[in-house]
């Protein structure tokens, strides 16, 4: 068990390793990580795996269009020609409005973001096939680039911008994710709840030759009748074996 717990703690360690460098990292940061686990290579290389598989880069920067859709490769290329229209600046020009907007400069803090908007792109497509779309997770990242760039005042050097725009653009971007899972979660659970009930209603029904009240499967099953009558509501009160329903969903309507 503390084998596993430390194994859970240091791929948690070399995520967030990755993440500080841009969701890229290299072998050997990962070999010197796990060395108190004495993973052999075949278990090394299951790790590299995980990581690419998770959009994190071994040892070069990982594809993330590898991960898109047609349909989110159509929107980048548009999103990305829409952003060409804005006015690049040189790298002397961005550590000058850099300084700018550390000092307040509410004029440079909004160029410094028109700057770093095509670099939210590319950190979307690194999460890009976890269950959320493209066009999502870029505008999660632009309102957190958005919020950053007011917050640069806690920095001592132009060199650190990047690195905090950076990490707030991605804890946003891994936020919305995780925010998804779980209601996916739950929209998983309702369903489950939902097609149990329905499918004990089809047994039931089927062996009496017509539709059941909730009354009569919570006696011929372990469920309880609250627990049908949620299902029932969950549905939008299309369970079709179950009686009342329509006469529910008319009670939902008024």
């Amino acid at each position: 068990m503390d084998q596993e717990r430390l194994f859970v703690r240091t791929l948690e360690k070399v995520k967030k390793m990755a993440r500080e460098q841009e969701n890229c990292i290299r072998s050997e940061q990962v070999r010197e990580a796990f060395s108190p686990l004495s993973l052999d290579e075949m278990q090394l290389l299951q790790i590299y795996d995980y990581l690419r598989k998770h959009g994190i880069g071994v040892d070069e920067p990982a594809d993330g269009e590898e991960s898109l859709t047609e349909e989110e490769k159509d929107y980048l290329q548009e999103y990305l020609e829409t952003l060409e229209q804005l006015e690049r600046v040189s790298e002397g020009e961005l550590e000058a409005i850099s300084l700018s907007a550390m000092a307040g400069d509410a004029d440079a803090q909004k160029k410094l973001a028109e700057q770093y908007l095509p670099h939210v792109a590319d950190l979307a497509k690194l999460y890009a096939g976890q269950g959320v779309f493209l066009e999502d997770l870029i505008g999660e990242g632009n309102v957190a680039l958005t919020v950053g760039v007011q917050m640069l005042g806690c920095l001592e050097r132009a060199s650190e911008v990047q690195g905090m725009l950076g990490k707030m653009i991605m804890d946003a971007m891994e936020d919305y994710i995780s925010e998804n899972a779980e209601a996916g979660r739950k929209n998983r659970r309702v369903e489950e709840r939902v097609n149990r009930v329905a499918d004990a209603a089809r047994s039931l029904a089927q062996d009496l030759g017509r539709k059941v009240t909730p009354e009569e499967l919570a006696q011929e099953t372990k469920l309880q009748v609250q627990t049908i009558r949620d299902a029932m509501r969950l549905s939008g009160y299309k369970i079709e074996d179950l009686e009342n329903a329509d006469q529910g969903n008319g009670e939902q309507q008024e």
